[in-house]
């Protein structure tokens, strides 16, 4: 199966790249980005501050430094403010982008956490499914990903995502 949810530490995958659910400033900060940022080293937060930030639903790529991934795909995802401020889109351009920046760099195998789900507070129901189906159509086109995990934290996240992947695809 080229999808799959597993209970991990994103920055200890050996994968050619994780993604950084990052903020717009891409210099770090808590949950998942600050994580990332102590385990990769601060090579990564020298190459971010040469990026001019990322805007909310796009993606920048960085070599990965000290992680076991190759580099790290950063993306701003929406804080949550009910649904009605074009959260759903964002956030799943968040995913499309990500793709596409991993296509373009011979990316085969990634690694996303449940992007907007900490302290921006999307609902992570609602975030796995627009996770799953836009990693599941973009595979759909695109056979060079050969792999994506989400890498989730706590058994509570876990089972919603095994949850949504195990639905047909539509």
């Amino acid at each position: 199966m080229r999808l799959r949810a597993i209970e991990t530490d994103i920055t200890r995958l050996a994968v050619d790249a994780i993604v950084n659910a990052a903020n717009t400033s891409l210099l770090g900060g808590g949950g998942v980005d600050g994580a990332i940022h102590r385990a990769a080293g601060p090579e990564l937060l020298r190459e971010c501050r040469t990026l001019g930030g990322c805007a909310t639903g796009d993606a920048k790529i960085t070599r990965g430094y000290r992680l076991a991934a190759k580099h790290v795909i950063h993306t701003v995802g929406p804080v949550w403010n009910g649904g009605a401020s074009g959260e759903p889109e964002l956030l799943a351009s968040c995913y499309r982008r990500s793709l596409e920046l991993a296509l373009a760099h011979r990316i085969r195998t990634i690694a996303f956490p449940a992007i907007s789900c900490g302290v921006y507070g999307y609902p992570m129901e609602r975030a796995a499914k627009i996770a799953v189906r836009e990693c599941r159509w973009f595979t759909r086109e695109h056979d060079a990903i050969e792999g994506i995990t989400f890498a989730l934290f706590g058994a509570g996240a876990l089972a919603i995502y095994q949850g949504e992947l195990a639905q047909p695809m539509p």
